[in-house]
């Protein structure tokens, strides 16, 4: 493809996730190139990274677009990306915009004056309200500057910055040596992740899933936090276990691998579908002390397996702030209500899962959030209303574990910034013994 027919498929790319407010970047932007084979594979890594960019910065790049009243379309987005972000000179950027060879039309005068805005001027970012430059919304400021206090600026931009691809080897099948030296004989370099005994990080977005070692169920695709907080569980061969927000299955694979396929667990979730896509991952990966069920009014085995189960993980729903970078269009389509929402629904959920613990049982509480609500306030919550439950301090479950937790606090707390992790958040709660 030429430039500018990249510049015309990205403007069309942009519109595409723009028309669909409800749906994922990535799944949108995965439909789109499915239904245009023709565009080779270095283009479309071009264009995805081109994609990546501007959902980062969109409220930086809106701010500036609305600065030289210009009209917010995905033209102007672009016009803005190229210039502002991407350093193009402004006469070159024009050239594109000439409908010859699949390149988008001309400019508008409207665009033109925009254009002519940007040119030759350095961003003005003291002029750029917090929220703005720091790429959050208006009403999330205050709870994230409360969060991070004089850390909120380095936080932010780790944000910002792409992930790297974090995999986890599978026990159950290899070592993270072997599995290493598997990938490493694909062409795929990684090097062990800090903090997990089981993690492997490589950069960018190497083709993990197109491997032999991938297909034959040697490893998977997992951020080291996430690995992390299947270690907090300290699932063991023998115990009886609950994934009680299991979805598609993810940490379920690694308490399996954990408890060496010994023992029992049960994946539990909402959606039928989530646990439906979860056999193929859970047959590739060897997994077999697995069984599945639909948290449903008036579900059988949530009766008989109360006070049940030596441990129960709830990775609760939540807004996914902790994961921005992976999916920046997050952050642009997060409402107030939105959290508010899922806070009551996450304390619902705990307070349900917290009957399945037997005495001197253990409940890990965790999400994907760096925002108070959805983590330390919905652990003292439930502690006031649950009896006989106390936090399990990180040193102590560290010690339990042997692995290398970060943290002084009661509470595992990752960030990009911190640890090079996906934001988590995650608690233990130890059930009293009974007397």
């Amino acid at each position: 493809m030429t430039p500018a027919a990249r510049v015309q498929a990205g403007i069309e790319l942009w519109q595409a996730v723009d028309d669909a407010p409800e749906a994922p970047a990535d799944a949108i932007a995965n439909a789109w190139f499915r239904a245009r084979r023709f565009i080779g594979a270095t283009d479309r890594r071009v264009m995805s990274d081109r994609l990546w960019t501007m959902l980062r910065a969109a409220p930086r790049l809106v701010w500036h677009l609305k600065r030289a009243r210009a009209p917010i379309t995905p033209r102007t987005l672009m016009l803005a990306q190229l210039v502002i972000v991407e350093g193009t000179a402004a006469d070159a950027v024009a050239g594109l915009f000439n409908a010859a060879r699949h390149g988008p039309a001309p400019l508008a005068d409207s665009e033109r004056r925009a254009l002519a805005a940007f040119a030759g001027r350095t961003p003005d970012e003291a002029a750029m309200p917090e929220a703005a430059r720091l790429g959050v919304p208006d009403w999330l400021l205050p709870r994230l500057a409360a969060r991070f206090g004089a850390r909120l600026s380095s936080e932010m931009a780790a944000f910002d910055a792409a992930a790297p691809t974090d995999l986890r080897a599978n026990l159950l099948k290899t070592t993270r040596e072997q599995v290493r030296a598997a990938l490493a004989a694909e062409g795929i370099a990684t090097e062990p992740t800090p903090f997990s005994p089981w993690g492997l990080r490589a950069q960018a977005r190497p083709p993990v899933t197109a491997t032999r070692a991938f297909r034959e169920g040697l490893v998977e695709i997992q951020d080291e936090g996430s690995q992390l907080i299947a270690a907090m569980v300290d699932a063991r061969p023998g115990m009886r276990v609950c994934d009680f927000c299991a979805g598609a299955a993810g940490k379920t694979l690694a308490l399996a691998a954990a408890m060496g396929n010994r023992g029992q667990i049960v994946a539990a979730d909402v959606s039928a579908a989530r646990l439906e896509a979860a056999v193929k991952r859970l047959r590739r990966a060897g997994v077999s002390n697995v069984e599945r069920r639909l948290i449903e009014p008036g579900a059988k085995w949530l009766k008989r397996g109360a006070g049940g189960f030596d441990r129960v993980l709830v990775d609760a729903p939540c807004t996914g702030t902790g994961t921005w970078r992976r999916k920046p269009d997050a952050r642009l389509r997060l409402a107030e209500a939105d959290l508010l929402d899922l806070a009551q629904k996450q304390s619902v959920i705990l307070e349900r899962a917290a009957g399945l613990v037997k005495p001197g049982g253990v409940l890990v509480y965790a999400t994907c959030s760096v925002l108070t609500e959805e983590n330390e306030a919905q652990v003292e919550s439930v502690l006031s209303r649950v009896p006989g439950f106390a936090v399990l301090p990180l040193a102590v479950v560290r010690a339990r574990t042997g692995v290398t937790l970060p943290g002084d606090g009661p509470y595992l707390s990752l960030t990009p910034a911190g640890h090079g992790t996906d934001g988590f958040f995650a608690a233990a709660l130890v059930r009293e013994p009974a007397a």
